[in-house]
């Protein structure tokens, strides 16, 4: 039983900000890596960034790379997505997901959370 709860989506005007958060509970808590995807219509779920589980290490697809950045904060059971210069095509319903490593390669676990959506303006 694990929950994971989204917020920080909203409209934001191209080249713009945003940060969305993703709140872990359940009677489970132990720790994991966790990844943010997203999926436009039309499209198949992406994985945007991922983060290992102390937080040491993270990674990025090409299309956000200096663009984002994912963090966490343990003691809150909270990860984070900051994306800044906001482009048209990140418009999209923003997933936070618990996942593993196997080596350096992230893997879903198959928990989401409900997501948060992300439009942007021209």
């Amino acid at each position: 039983q694990v929950q994971l709860v989204e917020s920080g989506g909203g409209l934001v005007q191209a080249g713009g900000s945003l940060t969305l958060s993703c709140e872990r509970s359940g009677s489970i808590l132990s720790m994991s890596a966790m990844g943010w995807y997203r999926q436009a219509p039309g499209n198949s779920r992406e994985l945007v960034a991922f983060i290992t589980t102390s937080g040491g290490d993270t990674n990025y697809a090409d299309s956000v790379k200096g663009r984002c950045t994912i963090s966490r904060d343990n003691a809150k059971n909270t990860v984070y997505l900051q994306m800044n210069g906001l482009k048209t095509e990140d418009a999209a319903n923003y997933y936070c997901n618990l996942g593993y490593m196997r080596g350096t390669y992230y893997y879903s676990s198959g928990y989401w959370g409900q997501g948060t959506q992300v439009t942007v303006s021209s």
